[in-house]
């Protein structure tokens, strides 16, 4: 029953990705249209990697997961943040749910050769669960490393915003101050930032420009704050020197706060334990005390 379960999710599955391939979908007039008169955004700053063992196992099913509309916008922005390709990630996704489809049935089997067969409800129930997880996996994983590498590269910014205003106040220009500063710290977020800064110099624009542009790949609103800043500079002549002291300041105030409601967090969390030891400890003293009673009645 669980091999013909099978067969027919895959003849099906195949049969669907089939039609995708020889009916491809088609679009809208009206996106046509745009796509013909919309101006060609500049390429993006943040490059990706390829490689792995799930990209030979799950590639096969990376044009279906495609044509399905996968990876969505902020799945594909984290992706960029996270230095991976769509097509690795979608890759992962496949081979992740191909294993947990397949892993319980391999075991039902070896089960039922040894004499010990499961009811097909079981093994058809965690074929289902593992293969959803091993679907949703890679993304939660992607969500959290993109998290955390937007926090790393606030703080990153923190500190290259104090080397601009120590840069500036020994009578460096902007552009100077931009490069040299980016050109101290080391790390993936001082490697984009200087990414940023060769981009501007190769395509002869302004710095600010390319810094907003990585801040919007970014998802990070301090970084963009900081190129409208500099463009005021630049532009008008503003003096920003001040401005930036001033958000630096708040860029640290708010990182103490944040790393201050984390530690409270993770000490709220530590103390569940406790609680448990203590709840499994009374169990413990008062069990024997409980049966006699039992026995008693």
């Amino acid at each position: 029953m669980i091999a013909l379960v099978l067969l027919g999710a895959g003849a099906g599955l195949g049969l669907w990705a089939l039609l995708v391939w020889t009916v491809p979908p088609r679009p809208p007039l009206a996106e046509l249209m745009s796509r013909l008169n919309s101006i060609p955004a500049p390429p993006p700053i943040l490059v990706t990697g390829t490689g792995g063992w799930a990209v030979r196992l799950g590639s096969p099913f990376t044009g279906v997961l495609r044509a399905a509309g996968l990876p969505g916008p902020t799945v594909s922005q984290d992706l960029a943040i996270v230095e991976r390709s769509p097509e690795t990630h979608l890759a992962e996704k496949a081979a992740l749910a191909l294993t947990g489809l397949l892993l319980p049935a391999a075991v039902g089997a070896l089960l039922a050769l040894g004499g010990r067969p499961l009811a097909w409800p079981v093994p058809l129930g965690a074929s289902l669960a593992l293969a959803a997880a091993g679907f949703l996996l890679p993304d939660t994983t992607v969500r959290a490393e993109a998290e955390r590498r937007r926090e790393a590269f606030r703080h990153a910014l923190g500190a290259y915003l104090n080397l601009i205003h120590v840069l500036l106040a020994g009578g460096a220009g902007v552009d100077g101050a931009l490069t040299d500063a980016a050109g101290v710290g080391q790390g993936w977020s001082f490697r984009q930032l200087r990414r940023a800064l060769d981009t501007a110099q190769l395509t002869r624009t302004s710095p600010w420009t390319t810094l907003r542009q990585i801040g919007e790949e970014l998802q990070i609103s301090e970084l963009t704050e900081l190129a409208a800043a500099l463009s005021l500079a630049g532009t008008e002549g503003a003096k920003v020197r001040a401005s930036l002291a001033a958000k630096a300041a708040a860029m640290r105030q708010r990182a103490g706060t944040e790393a201050e409601g984390k530690a409270n967090a993770a000490t709220e969390r530590m103390a569940l334990p406790g609680v448990l030891m203590a709840f499994g400890f009374i169990i413990f003293v008062f069990y024997p005390a409980l049966t006699q009673i039992t026995n008693a009645l």
